[in-house]
């Protein structure tokens, strides 16, 4: 099954955009009417420059950051991030800070965990989070969790795009959100309005990307 007609929401700057497909998608947390399609965006140095340089805009004057923790294959986007944070500006409280670009592993049950070698850099550090997509928030939440247990600060969350605004109590700041997507909607498999109407699912969605059914 094919996914359909790709729709490009575009901005001001050729290299800051968003693809997405209309249907029926589902993730292992829920369903939705729009496929975001992001893997240019965070794999494209130049695409993931602009991403970083929106991000960083208000953060680096507010927000003290030790380490990005990346979700969702997030490595290029952050450390073009680290790159922006701490960029040399006498209002910038990151100026020639030394951030570290971390990604967790997941156990079997999708804990979030590391080794003796990497969980220094979460220990004793302002973390920030740092993930493709947050939409019902329990990717970060597990992220959260995972950084207190091992003895870290979480300072904030960015993605890509948003459907929340905050999630335990951290701010989620992001470049899109659902102004940018007309009639998004997101829910459990349970009461997925599409699902009721007896509508197929059009792909499986993960941070990898889709595959079509």
């Amino acid at each position: 099954m094919s996914l359909g007609p790709c729709i490009k929401i575009r901005t001001g700057s050729p290299d800051l955009y968003l693809d997405i497909y209309k249907g029926h998608f589902a993730t292992s947390h829920s369903h939705m009417n729009y496929y975001i399609d992001i893997a240019s965006n965070k794999s494209n140095l130049r695409e993931a420059d602009a991403i970083a340089h929106v991000l960083s805009e208000t953060l680096r004057y507010t927000t003290h950051v030790n380490t990005i923790l990346c979700l969702d294959n997030m490595e290029v986007i952050g450390a073009c991030l680290a790159r922006a944070l701490t960029k040399p500006d006498r209002f910038n409280i990151n100026t020639d800070n030394n951030i570290f670009i971390l990604t967790p592993e997941h156990t079997t049950g999708s804990q979030l965990f590391f080794r003796d070698n990497t969980a220094p850099m979460i220990t004793g550090k302002d973390v920030l989070i740092l993930a493709a997509s947050v939409v019902t928030g329990y990717t970060s939440q597990s992220a959260i969790e995972a950084i207190r247990y091992y003895g870290g600060n979480p300072v904030g969350i960015c993605s890509i795009f948003a459907n929340i605004n905050e999630c335990d109590t951290l701010r989620v700041y992001s470049v899109f959100n659902t102004k940018d997507l007309e009639g998004y909607v997101t829910s459990s498999a349970h009461t997925c309005p599409m699902c009721k109407r007896g509508e197929k699912i059009t792909a499986l969605v993960n941070c990898f990307g889709c595959s079509a059914l």
